[in-house]
C-alpha cells in the first residue's frame, strides 16, 4: 500500500519534470529514516544520456539537506509515472543501485500511475537482487 504523503509529493513534483525529448515525466518522493520527505523529477538534457532520473534528483536533494546518518538513509520511495504498455514504471537499473547505496534490501519502493488507480509495492532487494552497497554513508 502506497504512502499517501509520498504519493502526493511524487505526483506533484512530476509536473515539474524537464522532459522535452521523451515527453515522459517522472516524479519521485522519498522519506529518509529521520522522517523528512525529499522530491525529485527527471531532468533531460540534449546530450543524451546525461540527464537525471527522478530518483537521482530526490537522492541528491536528500543528501544536500542532511549531514546526519539517519537523514541520509532511505526508508521508503514513491515513483509516479504513466504506465507504458500497461506496465508501471519501476526505477531503472542505475537508480536501483543508487537507492541501494542509501537504503537497504527492505526499503519499500512504491510505484504508481499519476491517478493512483494502478500501484504496486516492492522491496528494494526484490528489484535489485544481489545488489551491493559501498558501505554505510558517513
Amino acid at each position: 500500500m502506497s504512502d499517501p504523503e509520498l504519493f502526493e509529493a511524487a505526483r506533484s513534483v512530476r509536473h515539474k519534470a524537464h522532459a522535452p525529448y521523451s515527453g515522459f515525466a517522472v516524479g519521485t518522493a522519498l522519506r529518509n529514516e529521520a522522517g523528512s520527505v525529499h522530491v525529485g523529477c527527471n531532468v533531460e538534457n540534449a546530450s543524451f544520456p546525461e540527464g537525471w532520473c527522478s530518483e537521482t534528483s530526490a537522492i541528491a536533494a536528500m543528501v544536500a539537506a542532511s549531514d546526519a546518518p539517519a537523514g541520509r538513509r532511505i526508508a521508503a520511495v514513491q515513483v509516479v509515472a504513466e504506465p507504458v504498455e500497461g506496465r508501471l514504471t519501476t526505477p531503472c537499473g542505475g537508480c536501483r543501485q543508487r537507492l541501494a547505496e542509501f537504503g537497504s534490501p527492505d526499503t519499500v519502493v512504491h510505484v504508481a500511475s499519476p491517478g493512483g488507480d494502478l500501484g504496486e509495492t516492492y522491496r528494494l532487494g526484490d528489484l535489485l537482487p544481489e545488489g551491493f552497497a559501498m558501505g554505510e554513508p558517513k
